[in-house]
């Protein structure tokens, strides 16, 4: 990449100028201002014009000019012959645009989604979906080897009260067993041990019927939003793991407290809590679970990263299973990223799915298809994009009409803008040519080229944000472009002039595949 071309360069003039340990950044500026800018300089007022006159006596050639600017910025404007070559590197790599190997060989877990058996898959579920899977996708762009996982609560409190609900012939089981269960504690509570130690057949029946109708309706949603889960993991599977974890680390790691085993995390750091990792009937809770599922998951793959998806209320509850974790499992639990996420609200706000006043990701889906005329690939479209457009860590307040906005900041106006494209490249029945005359350069030339260092920087920070919003100004580049520029004549540039067009398409495809998001090719 030509960016790293700049740095080695900006590094060779602070070493020349007497200051090879500083630390410096190279951003793209606004557009006016040149292609990359860096703030080398500024640290160093009296040797600012020693920097600039070395770095503007080596650039690289791509480079066409460099200026110094304010306090010590010093900007760089790429050549009008590297925006030809680049044309033609997206052209020529098309679907392989964009992807690097600065993950190369790094074997990389992504657990998210994890809903529940026996509840609904609600919106709060497609947070953890979208963000999940694309971090999946960034990775992978990277040049990771990378597997996603679900983990299911398949067993558990939840699971009890809906058993009993079903028991009891309730039309919304959880809800009603969870209404119950101050009333009902200790049959509930029966109910849990019994689905725990497999002891009873006819709640089994119900257990295994509820669990298997549950798996098979949250397939049809995972097959709607474009999810492919490599693992599966359940936590009946990781309890019994979890349990003897606990067990083995009594007196060390782990405390008996009023016939629970606990740990006590204010001891490892005054900033955590004490958790119950085995309750006083025996029964490991999540945090126990928790503990089993990441040996259980490095069991199936020996991941040098494993990147768990959540909503951040269990934020202060995973950082203290992660120091438990890493009092027994250290290695782990320095492979162990855990990324929180906000909240998805409707505009009537928070769903609850313990009051029943529950907002299903099918119909979210199809409130979106509504405003949509009816088109599935626009829903999606608009859905994935509303929680990938800001910061994971952000709530988002979703707003129909903004999702559906023909006018930007929208899947929508990302997928018109790919569907113009095709639609300019069909009608024109022919390619362009990165031979025909350049004239000048445009704003969405100097966009195209980014689309690699945009996803590495994405992976880095983990940061699906960055990929949205690119593709955003890109788009709008790229309309501007034809709203002012003829593409479709027998000028001289008209070739040119399509080239840009095809390698538009080819990167709003690759960026909008990365995002989850279908690029449908008429619209």
């Amino acid at each position: 990449m030509i960016k790293q071309d700049i740095e080695r360069v900006i590094r060779e003039a602070l070493e020349a100028a007497g200051a090879a340990e500083a630390t410096f950044t190279v951003e793209h500026p606004d557009l006016g201002m040149g292609d990359y800018s860096t703030n080398a300089a500024i640290r160093f007022p009296g040797k600012k014009q020693e920097i600039f006159s070395y770095i503007e006596a080596h650039k690289p050639e791509e480079v066409e000019s460099v200026e110094l600017a304010g306090p010590g910025f010093i900007n760089f404007r790429l050549t009008k012959d590297f925006f030809k070559q680049s044309l033609g590197e997206i052209i020529g790599k098309g679907s392989e645009f964009g992807k690097g190997e600065h993950a190369k060989g790094f074997k990389v877990m992504v657990e998210h989604t994890d809903p529940n058996p026996f509840k609904e898959f609600h919106i709060g579920h497609l947070m953890p979906n979208v963000i999940g899977s694309t971090i999946a996708r960034i990775f992978e762009w990277n040049g990771a080897e990378v597997k996603q996982a679900n983990y299911q609560g398949d067993m558990g409190i939840h699971v009890a009260k809906a058993v009993w609900g079903i028991i009891q012939g309730e039309e919304d089981p959880y809800v009603a067993g969870n209404n119950a269960y101050e009333t009902h504690k200790a049959d509930i509570d029966a109910i849990n041990k019994k689905i725990y130690d497999g002891s009873d057949p006819e709640i089994n029946k119900i257990y295994e019927e509820g669990r298997k109708k549950s798996l098979e309706y949250f397939e049809t949603v995972y097959k709607r939003l474009g999810t492919k889960f490599d693992f599966s993991f359940f936590e009946s599977e990781t309890a019994p793991i979890g349990k003897k974890i606990v067990e083995d680390n009594i007196g060390t790691v782990f405390e008996k407290s009023d016939g629970a085993i606990v740990f006590k995390g204010e001891k490892v750091d005054p900033s955590l809590h004490t958790r119950v990792f085995i309750n006083s009937q025996g029964i490991p809770t999540y945090e126990a679970k928790d503990l089993g599922n990441a040996k259980n998951k490095f069991d199936h793959y020996p991941y040098d990263l494993s990147v768990v998806v959540t909503g951040n209320e269990i934020k202060d509850y995973f950082r203290v299973v992660l120091a438990a974790m890493a009092q027994i499992f250290p290695d782990l639990a320095k492979k162990t990223k855990h990324l929180p996420h906000g909240m998805l609200r409707l505009p009537t706000g928070k769903m609850s799915s313990r009051t029943g006043n529950v907002i299903t990701a099918e119909a979210l889906i199809e409130e979106v298809k509504g405003h949509t005329k009816g088109d599935e690939q626009v829903a999606i479209g608009a859905v994935k994009y509303m929680i990938l457009r800001q910061g994971i860590g952000q709530d988002i307040v979703f707003d129909f009409e903004k999702s559906v906005s023909t006018e930007g900041d929208s899947g929508v106006y990302l997928q018109y803008a790919h569907a113009r494209a095709n639609s300019i490249l069909e009608k024109a029945g022919k390619k362009g040519s990165v031979e025909g005359e350049q004239g000048q350069v445009r704003a969405v030339e100097r966009l195209l080229y980014r689309f690699p260092e945009v996803v590495e920087r994405a992976g880095k920070e983990y940061a699906p944000n960055y990929i949205a919003t690119y593709l955003t100004e890109l788009a709008a580049s790229f309309n501007n472009f034809y709203a002012h520029e003829q593409v479709l004549d027998d000028s001289p540039e008209s070739g040119y002039r399509l080239a840009i067009v095809e390698a538009f398409k080819d990167v709003m495809k690759n960026g909008l595949n990365v995002l989850g998001i279908p690029a449908p090719e008429r619209m």
